[in-house]
């Protein structure tokens, strides 16, 4: 029992009264049930054996289900492959959260939705909760908040707190009685939630759980018949793949966003897609499609109706098509237009954009040969982002490192590197260079 409470502690749970988890031993050891997926992780972390090994088998086969990277074949699915994903991601479950991501998995998803027909209607359940607009309404309003902490404070800072909600509150809403409208309300609601919990985990750079959270929101969003979401959903998938360095996948990705969304696009959907592309030709060394790409998405950016785009589309403005222009040209060494880009990419307003925003300014000055102004760029990135939780900054940071040492033991890489030594971010990048 105390071995039970100390893993689950570890996992940052809290066990209920000794004398309710008793009984659930003893109904286990009687064998009138078998540990549901909440305690089956612990039994196996506390006694260091395996699900087969304590009998669980059904859970081992539950697990190889998560690991599978596939598209849904019906919104039934989705709605328990997605459940079973935030539990098993509550419990830490370590082949899940360790998992890497699968490239035909981007593949197979994005022709599944191309070539999908009519939207499924989802199935109703009798014996589940009634469901309205306005339970849709409050999980909208609380994605809201987990996408602000996500913006402030990275990825890491309240995952596990967003997924223990959808996990909680939304899987019995899913599972409960609706109308057709108020289910297609339902599926795109949750659709975007999910499709942050990917965007957190990505930030996170737990990429296997990233993908399949993207593939469960893309089926959601397709049952939802939300096609302006689906295709943001497989531009979160590009973005996903470029960081990866999977460029092909990423610009067919944005393409399939573009194509099949075509009839109701907006022109800054249009924009997001078009600059998506632009990053993962960059990374080839296409610099003329690259240019081209960048061109598309300046125009189309260009023509856009504020009153005529989702909501949750407003961030991408001018602002952040700077932002990501500023990536195209660093990584297609042309420093000096990632600098003038760069420098009309701060917001003031989103705390790890402006963070990625000025870490690519510093690269830029880097490969520019100005290290003194790179050093000095990179000590603002370090106090911005000072309360970011997140991996992928992380990783920006050690690219800079590589980029730095490579200058050689110049006077002014010797001062920075002593005056950030403490930075929390720093010291993490370290470690992440060494791997």
């Amino acid at each position: 029992m105390r071995k039970l409470r100390q893993v689950a502690l570890r996992r940052g749970h809290q066990l209920p009264s000794d004398a309710s988890v008793k009984r659930r031993i003893a109904s286990w050891e009687n064998g009138h049930s078998a540990p549901d997926d909440f305690y089956g992780p612990l039994l196996c972390e506390a006694y260091g054996l395996s699900a087969a090994e304590l009998g669980l088998n059904h859970e081992g086969e539950r697990d190889t289900g998560l690991l599978d990277a596939s598209y849904p074949a019906s919104p039934e699915g989705a709605i328990e492959t997605v459940g079973l994903l935030w539990r098993a991601d509550l419990n830490r479950y370590e082949p899940l959260l360790q998992a890497e991501p699968s490239e035909p998995a981007w593949n197979e998803a994005s022709l599944r939705w191309l070539v999908a027909p009519e939207p499924a209607v989802p199935r109703q359940h009798q014996d589940g909760i009634r469901v309205g607009f306005g339970d849709v309404a409050a999980i909208k309003t609380t994605a809201d908040m987990f996408a602000e902490l996500d913006d402030r404070f990275g990825g890491d800072h309240a995952r596990h707190a967003a997924v223990q909600y959808l996990s909680t509150e939304v899987t019995p809403l899913l599972r409960g009685q609706y109308t057709e409208q108020v289910g297609r309300a339902l599926f795109s609601t949750v659709a975007e939630a999910t499709l942050l919990a990917g965007w957190m985990s990505y930030d996170a750079c737990r990429h296997g759980l990233a993908q399949r959270y993207f593939l469960q929101a893309l089926r959601l969003a397709q049952d939802a018949n939300d096609r302006r979401l689906a295709g943001s959903i497989l531009s979160a998938m590009s973005h996903q793949a470029t960081f990866l360095g999977r460029y092909t996948q990423a610009a067919t990705l944005a393409r399939a966003a573009l194509m099949g969304i075509s009839p109701v696009a907006t022109p800054t959907l249009r924009a997001q897609f078009h600059v998506m592309e632009a990053r993962a030709l960059a990374r080839t060394g296409d610099v003329g499609a690259c240019e081209a790409a960048l061109s598309a998405a300046t125009r189309a950016l260009e023509s856009r109706n504020s009153d005529d785009e989702p909501e949750w589309i407003s961030y991408f403005d001018e602002t952040e098509l700077a932002a990501e222009a500023a990536h195209c040209f660093r990584d297609v060494n042309s420093a000096r237009q990632a600098v003038a880009h760069a420098e009309n990419a701060m917001s003031g307003s989103h705390v790890r954009s402006d963070f990625f925003a000025t870490m690519v300014l510093a690269d830029a000055h880097l490969r520019a040969g100005d290290v003194e102004e790179a050093c000095r760029v990179a000590l603002d990135a370090l106090d911005l982002g000072e309360q970011l939780k997140s991996a992928r900054c992380v990783s920006y940071l050690a690219e800079f490192r590589q980029g730095l040492a490579a200058v050689g033991n110049t006077t002014e890489a010797r001062a920075f590197t002593e005056q950030v030594g403490e930075h929390r971010l720093w010291v993490a990048s370290e470690a992440h260079v060494s791997v």
